[in-house]
């Protein structure tokens, strides 16, 4: 265990928590929640007395308290931990556990505690945990007797000159000791013995000035599992004494970080032969060299670290003894001079025949040798991550000796390759992982870089020089799951087949940093299973324009299950409607570092698992429901800070509501969510905009709707009145005839004696007897004409309106001459129209002679051609070759039905 644990282990129950509301009193103001307390950093004198009385934590920390008075705490009775670290504590009342009976984690460190006696803890029984670190103890008979409960105990930086902190058998129950930054130089055969009952785990004995170890020092405490030494003086000497103390113990931790070591020889270690050692430290030391195989008493070990040492060479004995080693970090162990580098013997690491990882980042070694890393037959990691080596080509070759190792994961990052030839990876079956980033690849990708590679699922490329990706590019790992391509350069993309058509596997891709400007819409088709997609810092402003040649390029198209979007600063000023389709999955959406401003409704609508949206830095003026709506419906977590926002009642009202209403997280809202426009609202935070002022209009809103509405109203009607009114007026007579029951009842067409009635002027008799009696005398027909059917000595008004009634149509023969005749506008018209209305008979025929304009025809004969069948409107023709058809339709509209429609 480190020295970290010690420190952190514990105290971890006397740090406070957030708080909900304040407590004040005069000066005092506690932060209250959850049962617990924190008045720390209050310059307080005393304990403050007006807290609630249920409290179970009580900061008091960093204040300016002499003492923990029992009166005092009697009000708060159920605490069951005090942190009172950091004040000006002198002594330690001795009723304070009497009034606190539920104590379990007491913290005084950093006070001025100087003599403990056998009353101060005489209560405190179910202590468990207890820091006196950094106060100037003297301790006086046996103050920690009382404490058979109490598993961890911090007593250092006392400047104690003895570990011994008790004469009698004590603490039971004590699983971790701190004595760490006394002044003990001596570890003396009994200064443990009052713990040899105990159950203690770990000892720290950090930055100790250590110069003796007395025979049998840790006898007393055989079950101790856990050493941490750091930071003290160990001769080598004095560290080979230590571990021949520790023989016999049931050690499984040892750690000797910064203890100025220069090298290890064969005896150092010999005396841990007789122990289950699993974790040695070694890191941070001014290791040079080893003499030996200064391990080989370490069988058992299963974590060896030696990170940040200077060593100069590795020999294939230097490792011999450890067998079952699983974890070695040489990161840098190993660190090249002005002068040279140093060397790793082929064979170095065959003695780890059972090693999985081999961490040697930042390390420096000539090179990569054909046998270096022979005999790891079980290696599964191995990094060489930013190391100094020889490494500008990778081929086939330089692998070869990991050929036999069932490597899972392979870190070159940073190891400034250049190239890759054919085949640079095939002895490398089982890789899963490769990672190849911060390099200086520049180079076409063909694909047979990666041969041998079937079972990569995750490619890192990020950070090199220039990759031109081709068709076969990813050919050879078509089970990739991550591809990073990053800040490669990668600029052409318009190529087909598209290079990631075999990853139908992938889930991540990143193409961020490329200056990639234009995309194929297929560019991802067939990563149905893509998560997450990563394009931000490119310059992809003209795909989704809608003045691209050809239309916005709709590339996310078929990514249904797309999770994560990252599209920040690309220059994007519009989002086709279509460009965010089907992606019913996204959870995170990116559009920071644009020039968005005016976004089309419903651009977002498919959004209904966003959970994260990112819109900072863009030119967003108004935030409106029919855009946001469905996208801020499950949103946690909303970024929208930085733009000119416009606090109008259109344009951010319903926003303004949604943020006083959501639960989600809106980072900088009050500082950096500024009003722009208008004037009585700019440089202010959008929470300032008053809604109320919105709804003070609503009445005036709708009383303009509403007489908007009135005048297009009026409007309509009128224009409807002035040139249809006719055709209104016609159809309603028909109605109020049909409802009233006007009509007289069908007898069928036999009760007609004439087939029609012809109303004509006396100036086209001519044309009557040339056209009308001609049809009659051939076809049958019979016609009533008034100057030849009509019985001499009647009334010719009754004349008229009986045979009008006997006709079953009435024909006008429309010419200039019947327009101007009185009797047929005040008499003839009036009374067919009666016939027509009274009967809801469609009889009226008329056939015009001359080009009559049809408001002529509604003010003098009160018809409209619009108000008869279009076969029963008929034209005389010019052309005499027309006449016999004007004929045919003379027949068709005479023999028509009278029925109304």
């Amino acid at each position: 265990m480190k020295a970290e644990s010690f420190l952190i282990l514990n105290f971890l129950l006397a740090l406070p928590t957030q708080s909900s509301f304040h407590l004040t009193q005069k000066n005092v103001a506690c932060e209250i929640k959850d049962q617990t307390a924190d008045c720390s950093h209050l310059s307080l004198n005393e304990i403050p007395n007006n807290l609630p009385t249920n409290i179970t934590r009580l900061d008091v920390s960093h204040n300016r308290l002499r003492g923990l008075p029992g009166p005092s705490l009697a009000r708060y009775s159920r605490l069951l931990c005090l942190n009172a670290g950091y004040n000006s504590i002198t002594r330690l009342d001795g009723d304070m556990c009497l009034v606190l009976p539920f104590l379990r984690t007491l913290n005084v460190q950093h006070n001025e505690v100087h003599l403990l006696t056998d009353k101060d803890f005489r209560h405190c029984s179910n202590l468990t945990h207890l820091n006196l670190s950094f106060n100037r103890l003297k301790l006086q008979g046996e103050p920690f007797w009382p404490l058979q409960g109490l598993t961890a105990l911090d007593v250092s930086n006392n400047s104690l000159s003895s570990a011994r902190l008790g004469s009698l058998p004590q603490l039971w129950s004590l699983e971790t000791l701190s004595l760490s930054g006394n002044f003990i130089k001596t570890l003396s055969r009994n200064d443990f013995s009052y713990l040899s009952n105990s159950s203690l785990q770990s000892l720290a004995l950090l930055s100790i000035p250590l110069k003796k170890l007395e025979p049998g020092c840790f006898q007393p405490i055989r079950g101790l599992r856990d050493l941490v030494m750091d930071g003290s003086t160990l001769s080598l000497q004095l560290l080979t004494k230590l571990s021949q103390e520790l023989s016999g113990t049931e050690i499984r931790s040892l750690s000797v970080q910064k203890v100025k070591l220069e090298t290890l020889n064969n005896d150092t270690f010999w005396g841990l032969n007789n122990t289950n050692l699993t974790s040695l430290d070694l890191s941070s030391n001014s290791l040079v060299h080893f003499t030996g195989s200064p391990f080989q008493w370490l069988g058992a070990l299963e974590t060896l670290s030696l990170v940040q040492n200077n060593l100069k060479q590795l020999t294939s004995s230097t490792f011999i003894g450890l067998g079952n080693l699983r974890v070695m970090n040489l990161t840098k162990a190993l660190v090249k001079t002005h002068s040279s580098y140093p060397i790793i013997d082929d064979f170095s690491f065959s003695p780890l025949v059972r090693l999985e990882t081999l961490l040697m980042g930042s390390t420096a070694f000539r090179q990569v040798t054909a046998d270096l890393f022979s005999g790891l037959e079980s290696l599964r990691y191995l990094s060489l991550s930013r190391s100094r080596i020889d490494l500008q080509t990778v081929s086939n070759a330089t692998f070869l000796s990991l050929s036999r190792s069932p490597l899972r994961t392979l870190d070159l990052s940073g190891t400034e390759i250049s190239r890759l030839e054919p085949g640079a990876f095939s002895g490398l079956g089982n890789l899963t992982t490769l990672l190849l980033g911060y390099n200086h690849i520049s180079q076409p990708l063909t694909g047979e870089e990666f041969l041998g590679l079937h079972r990569l699922e995750v490619l890192n490329m990020y950070y090199n020089w220039k990759i031109i990706l081709t068709p076969t590019s990813f050919a050879c790992v078509s089970n990739l799951r991550s591809l990073s391509l990053g800040r490669s350069q990668v600029q052409n993309l318009e190529f087909e087949p598209s290079p990631f058509q075999p990853l139908r596997n992938l889930s991540i891709l990143d193409l961020s940093n490329n200056n990639i400007a234009n995309l194929k819409v297929g560019l991802l088709d067939g990563l149905d299973d893509l998560r997450v997609l990563r394009l931000q810092h490119n310059n992809l402003q003209r795909v989704w324009k809608s003045a691209n040649p050809g239309g916005p390029v709709l590339f996310l198209q078929g990514l249904s299950n797309l999770e994560i979007l990252e599209l920040d600063n690309n220059g994007l000023d519009e989002i086709p409607v279509e460009g965010l389709r089907g992606l019913t999955r996204l959870q995170e959406l990116s559009l920071a570092g644009n020039v968005l401003d005016h976004l089309r409704d419903s651009i977002f609508d498919d959004l209904v698992s966003l959970r994260v949206l990112r819109l900072q830095r863009n030119l967003v003026t108004s935030v409106p429901p029919g855009v946001f709506s469905l996208a801020f419906h499950n949103l946690s977590v909303l970024n929208m800070e930085y733009n000119p926002f416009d606090c109008t009642c259109e344009s951010i009202l319903w926003f303004v509501e949604w943020l006083n209403a959501t639960n989600a997280s809106v980072p900088l809202l009050a500082s950096e969510y500024i009003c722009n426009t208008p004037p009585a609202y700019f440089n202010q935070s959008v929470s300032y905009f008053d809604g109320l002022s919105c709804k003070d209009l609503a009445l005036f809103e709708s009383l303009y709707v509403l007489s908007c509405s009135l005048v297009l109203i009026t409007m309509v009607t009128a224009f409807l009145f002035r040139f249809q009114g006719w055709r209104i007026q016609f159809y309603w007579n028909v109605l109020v005839s049909r409802t009233l029951g006007l009509t007289e009842p069908d007898h069928g067409e036999a009760r007609f004696e004439y087939d029609a009635y012809l109303i004509y002027a006396a100036g086209d008799m001519e044309w009557v007897k040339r056209n009308m009696l001609l049809l009659e005398e051939d076809k049958g027909y019979s016609f009533c004409m008034e100057d030849r059917d009509f019985v001499p000595g009647n009334s010719r008004l009754e004349s008229i309106v009986e045979t009008m009634r006997s006709s079953r149509k009435i024909v006008f023969i429309v010419t200039d001459n019947l327009l101007r005749d009185p009797w047929c506008r005040q008499y003839k018209v009036h009374q067919a129209m009666h016939q027509v209305i009274e009967d809801s008979r469609d009889s009226v025929v008329l056939v015009l002679l001359e080009d009559i304009p049809d408001h002529r025809l509604a003010r003098t004969l009160l018809i409209r051609k619009g108000m008869l069948k279009s076969h029963c409107v008929l034209q005389w023709p010019v052309q005499r070759e027309r006449v016999p058809a004007f004929r045919h339709k003379l027949q068709v509209a005479l023999g028509s039905s009278n029925a109304v429609p």
